[in-house]
């Protein structure tokens, strides 16, 4: 194959050719069978890292500039041995032996020296799992992935074991993936990502990679709700949990209703207005979730329990709205702590071994 020029990082706004790849189809089962690769899939910020000499740029997926953000992966990247590549991967930050997504959502700051503190507190890694263009400049993009998977693990070969830059752990074992799945979600992951090892490198589609995420649930005390926008009836759910102090917290909604449920549900709700609502954490305003949502909210009595299925937990609260599954009549509301949805003792792990299976291995 004939070499190629490397891609070159463009400054200031102006966004490198190389786009992020395939965004993942969701399923709901790990597919099985040969040709598969199945990595663990990162909650954090979908980055591309290009090196040429002595300059590098961190791209978002939508080729939007991150190094000023990240100004450590920034040195990491610079100072490795290899001077030219383009990685594809994901930026994220450990806190307390879990992912932590919140601290990553501080780091898009304006004032630099708010970005430098963040960094020197709460550093970023870089967990690559694909390799664009390698150390001499050839284009990578047209080759199987399994391919680029064996010159990735070539070129980590160079890189610091434990570095800021880390190779993301792959395999073809689905029971490795299983095994992921069950024991990763206490660091925070949100599932697993299959992709064919017989593809190239796409960039937008979704054909050969599927997204497998792992579903949880949860008891949550109703602490308020709000009203629908139309039709009168019930919006939405705001539901919290109660932290160490035994206060309420308030840590997201739920709105997965039928037009006549939303009716129904006021029969409910109603009757308990005029309690005190969250104790603790209490919405503050306007939905961070839906700019058209009302930021007026009624406080309720802590009577009403419900479980609800969510994806992801990050922080102190949902990361996406939850689907409401059933009252929860039996449950006492004082039982309905964080427990539910943060990892314990067990969840202070490391991050998993580097290791490979034997094709890769080489």
């Amino acid at each position: 194959m004939p070499k190629t020029r490397i891609i070159k990082p463009r400054k200031k706004k102006r966004t490198a050719k190389v786009k992020a790849g395939a965004i993942p189809k969701s399923v709901n089962e790990i597919p099985g069978g040969p040709g598969w690769l199945y990595e663990p899939k990162w909650d954090g910020f979908r980055c591309l890292a290009f090196r040429n000499g002595k300059e590098v740029l961190l791209q978002s997926k939508a080729g939007q500039p991150l190094g000023r953000y990240f100004p450590e992966l920034v040195a990491a990247l610079s100072e490795l041995p290899e001077r030219r590549f383009v990685l594809d991967g994901e930026i994220v930050i450990f806190s307390g032996g879990h992912l932590s997504f919140d601290d990553l959502l501080l780091r898009i700051h304006p004032a630099e020296s708010r970005i430098r503190k963040l960094s020197a507190e709460s550093p970023a890694s870089f967990m690559c799992f694909d390799l664009l263009v390698d150390s001499k400049g050839q284009v990578l993009t047209d080759l199987q992935l399994k391919q680029r998977r064996e010159k990735l693990v070539q070129l980590f070969r160079h890189f610091p074991a434990k570095g800021t830059v880390r190779l993301s752990p792959a395999s073809t074992d689905p029971k490795q993936a299983e095994q992921w799945m069950r024991e990763l979600a206490t660091l925070g992951l949100d599932g697993i990502v299959a992709k064919r090892l017989d593809e190239p490198y796409r960039s937008g589609e979704r054909t050969g990679m599927v997204k497998i995420k792992r579903i949880r649930t949860a008891d949550c005390v109703v602490g308020g709700f709000r009203y629908a926008e139309k039709g009168g009836g019930i919006g939405s759910l705001l539901l919290g949990l109660y932290n160490d102090q035994e206060l309420l917290d308030h840590v997201g909604f739920t709105s997965s209703f039928t037009r006549e449920q939303r009716i129904e549900l006021k029969k409910t709700v109603e009757p308990l207005i005029g309690g005190p609502g969250f104790t603790g954490h209490a919405p503050g305003g306007p939905s961070r979730w839906s700019t058209k949502r009302s930021s007026e909210w009624q406080p309720l009595k802590p009577k009403l329990v419900c479980e609800v299925s969510y994806d992801h937990f990050s922080g102190s609260r949902f990361r996406h709205g939850t689907k409401f599954l059933r009252w929860r009549p039996e449950k006492k509301p004082r039982q309905c702590t964080f427990e539910q949805v943060r990892p314990g003792v067990k969840a202070a792990r490391k991050i998993p071994d580097q290791s490979f299976p034997p094709e890769f291995a080489a």
